[in-house]
């Protein structure tokens, strides 16, 4: 049977340089780190400012009816794209469609009435020479009884008569110039096509025109529809919301920093993002191109009132926008409302803390040609009827 054996007299100072070198590793790795660590910061780390609050945000265009009707037809559905100007909704037409042909018929009325105007001035003038012609027959007829009346052939009478005549030859020649020129007031200086009658009757078509128009819906911009409330059936009213389009192409993000992140955050800085729906795999690439005017607490529906007794700070946040560059979007699409990690570099902060760029706008012109096939009618009408 084997008997343990005593410790010998060099083990115990073996423990001891061991665990001495240990520390010593130690202490020198933690110092490697923090060296490390620091020229990381000095370097780099100083120069970005991060945050994961943040959030895609786009346009949300609204699609309401200009016109009150019931709605025949519904032509998209929430998650479904629409390409820009197609008919989105259908209002029941036959109400605008009546409006419309009475307004063309009025229109066509009048072009007739006020070409006849023009006609009555040829009228008058033709009245005008006739009536010159019998007042100067009157004024022959009373010269030839003076010339014999001094002899005794023409009665007192029959003079008298012939003054008659013509003082009722003048009386008709200056009814016939008023006539001419009560008839010229409405003529002058215009043409039918610009006579205030015609215009007005013309600007009527037009309205009539657009209520008939607008009774098809289409869609604004190329989108995604969303919030569809819309129902085949339903009785609209100018400004209701039917549903929305939600153009992707036109998105951004909105980055909430905090107040001491935002000391060094100018205009124009580069910035990395990743989203939370692709990972880290996917970054995307952008530029600060504002600041909104007041926090989130500032602006919103009720704001934070401090002045109370209990008052406690809170770090408040401002938004930051983000603009992404469209190839990456068009590639990797992003949906409104979701989340953001964002890291801007603010190296540079050179650059003016307010933004110094014209203002975005946005605009569409599917409604455009409305006007100008309203145009287009009322010249044909004009040209039938004249």
């Amino acid at each position: 049977m084997n008997t343990p054996q005593p410790p010998s007299a060099n083990e115990p100072a073996k423990k001891p340089g061991k665990r001495k070198f240990l520390l010593v590793l130690l202490v020198a790795s933690l110092a490697i780190a923090g060296a490390a660590y620091g020229a990381y910061y000095f370097l780099d780390a100083r120069y970005h400012v991060d945050t994961d609050d943040a959030y895609v945000n786009g346009n949300v265009v609204q699609i309401t009816p200009q016109i009150t009707g019931t709605v025949i037809g519904v032509n998209a559905d929430n998650t479904q794209i629409v390409k820009k100007g197609e008919p989105i909704v259908q209002i029941d037409p036959a109400d605008a469609r009546i409006a419309l042909q009475q307004a063309e018929a009025n229109l066509g009325q009048t072009v007739r009435r006020v070409h006849g105007l023009y006609v009555d001035d040829d009228k008058f003038r033709a009245a005008i020479a006739e009536r010159q012609t019998d007042l100067s027959k009157a004024q022959d007829d009373l010269k030839r009884r003076l010339s014999t009346g001094m002899t005794g052939a023409v009665s007192d009478e029959e003079i008298s008569h012939a003054r008659d005549a013509v003082r009722s030859a003048q009386a008709a020649l200056d009814v016939a110039r008023q006539q001419l020129g009560a008839n010229h007031a409405l003529t002058a200086n215009t043409s039918i096509e610009n006579h205030p009658d015609v215009l007005a009757s013309a600007a009527r078509v037009r309205d009539a025109y657009l209520a008939y128009a607008r009774t098809t819906l289409p869609a604004p911009v190329t989108g995604y529809v969303a919030q569809r409330t819309v129902q085949v059936g339903q009785r609209v009213s100018p400004g209701a919301a039917l549903m929305s389009v939600v153009p992707l192409e036109q998105v951004w993000v909105d980055a909430n920093f905090k107040e001491w992140q935002l000391r060094h955050i100018r205009v124009g800085q580069p910035v990395e993002l990743t989203a939370d729906v692709y990972g880290t795999s996917v970054v995307y690439h952008g530029k600060v191109v504002g600041f909104t005017p007041g926090t989130g607490s500032a602006l919103a529906l009720l704001p934070a009132q401090n002045a109370t007794g209990n008052w406690i700070k809170v770090v408040q946040r401002l938004p930051v926008r983000i603009e992404i560059l469209p190839e990456e979007l068009e590639k990797h699409p992003l949906r409104v409302g979701l989340s953001m990690n964002v890291d801007i570099d603010v190296k540079d902060s050179a650059d003016p803390r307010l933004g110094t760029d014209p203002a975005s706008t946005y605009n569409t012109d599917v409604f455009a040609k409305y006007g100008d096939e309203a145009d287009s009618a009322i010249a044909r009408i004009i040209a039938k009827n004249e």
